[in-house]
């Protein structure tokens, strides 16, 4: 199955550059809501996806007690403790499921390893409830299913 079906396109999605000051993409992150925001270079080639505990270890490591300080900071320099990996374009919904497991969205490159969206894990999940519940309609179900909350 393609995964394009199921691409959120860069431009409907909020990134950052590389060379943003660290300042910036906790601002982004903070007045979108977010827990995680993908960085791209200049090139718009995928580069990494910063969550917050990148920036509160950051900080922490560093001393930095005011979000101000972070203006004298850029992207680049904050590591990631935990890498969400993105995936190339062909690859397949299983691919996006395994993924999916432990990242809130999969970020997705071209050969170039241009960034070009993400797949939410909310789309992924949707994909597998309905792909199941058409199994369940076309073969029927095998037991009855337990009513939620039944004691």
């Amino acid at each position: 199955m393609n995964i394009l079906k199921f691409l959120k396109p860069k431009a409907c999605v909020d990134f950052v550059y590389d060379d943003n000051t660290a300042r910036q993409a906790l601002e982004k992150m903070k007045n979108h809501g977010f827990t995680a925001v993908p960085v791209i270079d200049r090139e718009g080639r995928y580069v990494k996806t910063l969550a917050e505990g990148d920036f509160l270890w950051f900080m922490l490591n560093n001393g930095i007690q005011d979000m101000r300080e972070l203006e004298k900071y850029k992207i680049s320099e904050i590591t990631r403790r935990v890498r969400m990996k993105p995936v190339y374009v062909y690859s397949t919904i299983e691919d996006l499921i395994l993924l999916s497991m432990d990242q809130n969205f999969v970020p997705v490159i071209d050969d170039r390893e241009v960034f070009i969206g993400i797949v939410t894990r909310r789309d992924i999940l949707k994909y597998c409830h309905d792909t199941l519940n058409e199994y369940e309609a076309k073969y029927g179900h095998k037991e009855e299913k337990e009513e939620i909350g039944a004691v």
